[in-house]
């Protein structure tokens, strides 16, 4: 028993390892001065005040311009998720306790769109906001991804299987509309799979590099994977700008970590939970 107990727990430490060891070198490297960076050993942290230095250096660079980086990862990663997860909930209930005209042709659109990459829909979408006009503002980011198929066809998956048909036709004997049924019935049962359907929004639109750098082109749009690709551009003759890019790569993983800490304990909860609650 302990031998077929040692296998899988070898393998998950493995993976653990695997997947930490480059938050590790993230952090030992932001702690290096610029002299340091390339002259020791990457794995082996500095104790020399090059932590400090990186983080001063990186919040002086440009008038502070990380400061305005960060807030538009937050308005694009946020408002966009935020957007997403709404859209996506209304949409997958819909298609997951209704039967109308074309359903079938909608939800081979949704499978269509999941398996096309985003890497492709980059081009068509700049120009088609650049005809309307909203290439290089804020809406040229969120209103492309607020529209996503993945999260669509997961919360249609969320609604069939968490949402008992049962439970509908019981508002609509109580005279609930339909409007009421998604939002006092629908929503609480949804939640658990709507917050998974929002962390993993936010997750690739605070990580997404493309998009934006196709849409804007002003310093004061670009989110945090734009500025820092920018720092590097500009500063490929001066070393201090790699530390500053590896302390902001640093600071950008913790609004992350946050976030999956502070919503973890609604994946705890009963799906029927919520909805009794309502």
């Amino acid at each position: 028993m302990r031998t077929r107990g040692l296998i899988p727990t070898t393998v998950l430490v493995l993976g653990a390892v695997y997947c930490l060891f480059p938050v590790y070198w993230l952090v030992a490297a932001a702690t290096k001065r610029s002299s340091e960076l390339f002259s020791t050993p990457s794995v082996v942290p500095s104790f020399t005040g090059g932590f400090a230095e990186n983080i001063q250096g990186l919040l002086q660079f440009a008038g502070g311009a990380f400061w305005g980086w960060s807030l538009n990862s937050v308005i694009y990663a946020g408002g966009g998720a935020l957007g997403a997860t709404a859209i996506a909930a209304m949409a997958g209930f819909a298609l997951g306790k209704y039967e109308f005209r074309g359903k079938r042709i909608v939800l081979g659109y949704v499978l269509l769109g999941v398996l096309v990459p985003g890497i492709i829909l980059a081009i068509p979408q700049y120009l088609l906001m650049s005809t309307i006009g909203l290439a290089g503002t804020h809406w040229s980011i969120l209103l492309p991804v607020m529209i996503s198929p993945f999260s669509i066809y997961l919360a249609w998956i969320f609604s069939m299987s968490a949402i008992p048909d049962e439970m509908l036709e019981s508002g609509r004997l109580d005279g609930a509309g339909e409007l009421r049924l998604f939002r006092s019935i629908g929503l609480p049962m949804l939640t658990p799979g709507l917050i998974t359907v929002f962390l993993l929004q936010f997750v690739g639109i605070w990580n997404n590099f493309l998009l934006p750098f196709i849409m804007v082109t002003q310093r004061d749009l670009m989110p945090l994977t734009v500025g820092f690709y920018s720092m590097m551009n500009q500063g490929t003759d001066q070393t201090n700008v790699y530390n500053f890019v590896i302390m902001g790569c640093l600071l950008a993983v913790a609004p992350l970590i946050a976030l999956f800490l502070f919503l973890q304990r609604y994946w705890n909860l009963d799906l029927v939970t919520g909805s009794l609650k309502g």
